[in-house]
């Protein structure tokens, strides 16, 4: 036997059948790893992390929902019951969410300096204050800069707000701001009404502006611009848009969410998140409640939000997604534990609460505490960043992360908040 034939590449022709003899033992296993792969790629395609927003316009006053305060002569009427959580207890006005706090978690002593509308949502939304040298991108683009990737096939955009325009992507640019739409699915002037040939015609015209634009370098808006152009064409004719579509889930879904706004918005929030998007904020405005608050509370939001959330707390567990989706409720400030003369409560950022769960947090603990009248928090107080860099790691988002504003000026994420411990294990 010639010294070619008995070897090939090096190796004798003994050695290399043996080899071959092992690869065959190996090929039901791989085969059936394989097929299990296949098998489970719908359950794989859905283990990417989001996040839901869950905003609260106006000023909720969390003194009446989530710390509440009987026998204080600030604590107003409604009277406290416990929940699914071991020693949590929140408003009666709140029974079905009691039923899901220990999937949730509270923070009862945020303490923030920003009690006037536009600028406490423009904090608790970015982990900054207004600066008239910078715009700060908000939650929905930092973790939609950060968790696009996770869902290569996405069509959608993956920052999406639901009633309401949100805060918008600062200094990452026009390709992460919100997409907004209504709690019906509705996009505006998604529809264009333009025979398809047309419409084909013009963005090839469009096309080309826009290349000798970015060509010229005259800027980054013109080549942000043709992304979400882009984005936009992919869109109109993307199967995924049945996400947004409320009205087809089964009527027995759409009654448990409630047939409101919110709680379309909460079910359409489930179905994005379940489609890939990595952040939706739904809107719930409503809460600015400087007169006859406890009656507004009682007979129209606390029912409204308690069932919409609920299903959302719950639906998402049920579905296997509460494990890889942070969900945080919270408002730009709380209202002042003093009641007024005309029956309300004013705007309090110094003591007030938010909550938070799914994701990597803790379920079922209380962080932080306030006093007995509800004026100041006793414990270790905690900011909007430190909020917002908790919900980040959560999610898997390195705290390390640092972008550059359009200044050159370096930005820490979250702006460098602290961890919440308490809400991990």
């Amino acid at each position: 036997m010639s010294a070619s034939s008995r070897f090939i590449d090096g190796m004798s022709r003994r050695h290399f059948m043996s080899h071959v003899a092992g690869a065959a033992t190996l090929a039901a296993p791989a085969m059936a790893f394989t097929n299990s792969i296949l098998a489970n790629a719908a359950d794989l395609k859905k283990r990417h992390k989001s996040a839901i927003l869950l905003w609260m316009g106006g000023g909720p006053s969390t003194m009446d929902i989530w710390d509440l305060k009987p026998g204080a002569a600030t604590g107003g009427p409604f009277k406290p019951i416990s929940t699914s959580a071991d020693g949590i207890q929140i408003c009666e006005h709140m029974p079905l969410m009691a039923q899901q706090m220990h999937h949730m978690s509270l923070v009862r002593s945020m303490s923030t300096r920003e009690a006037d509308h536009m600028r406490g949502r423009y904090y608790m939304h970015t982990g900054y204050v207004p600066n008239p040298n910078v715009e700060h991108p908000s939650y929905g683009a930092v973790i939609a800069h950060e968790l696009a990737d996770q869902v290569p096939d996405l069509e959608i955009p993956p920052f999406v707000s639901v009633g309401s325009g949100s805060v918008g992507p600062g200094f990452l640019g026009m390709s992460w701001s919100p997409f907004v739409v209504d709690s019906n699915g509705n996009v505006r002037n998604l529809d264009m009404g333009i025979d398809p040939t047309r419409l084909s015609q013009r963005l090839e015209m469009l096309s080309a502006i826009e290349e000798k634009f970015i060509g010229e370098k005259r800027g980054a808006s013109s080549d942000d611009h043709a992304k979400v152009l882009s984005k936009t064409v992919k869109l109109m004719t993307s199967d995924q848009m049945e996400s947004f579509k409320v009205m087809k889930e089964p009527k027995d879904v759409q009654d448990r969410y409630g047939n409101t706004g919110f709680g379309r918005g909460c079910l359409m929030a489930r179905r994005l998140v379940e489609q890939g998007v990595p952040f939706v904020e739904v809107d719930l405005g409503g809460w600015d409640n400087h007169a006859d608050i406890f009656k507004t509370l009682s007979d129209n939001k606390l029912p409204e939000l308690d069932k919409a959330m609920a299903a959302l707390v719950s639906d998402l567990a049920e579905r296997g997604l509460l494990d890889d989706t942070a969900i945080i409720w919270m408002g730009e400030f709380s209202r002042t534990p003093n009641i007024n003369g005309n029956g309300g409560r004013d705007h309090w950022a110094r003591s007030w609460s938010v909550a938070v769960g799914g994701a990597g947090f803790k379920r079922g603990v209380v962080v932080g505490e306030t006093s007995s009248d509800g004026k100041e928090v006793v414990t270790e107080p905690y900011s909007a960043q430190d909020l917002m860099a908790s919900v980040l790691k959560s999610l898997d988002i390195s705290l390390e992360t640092t972008f550059t504003a359009k200044n050159g000026r370096p930005m820490k994420i979250a702006n460098a908040g602290k961890v919440i411990k308490e809400l991990f294990a």
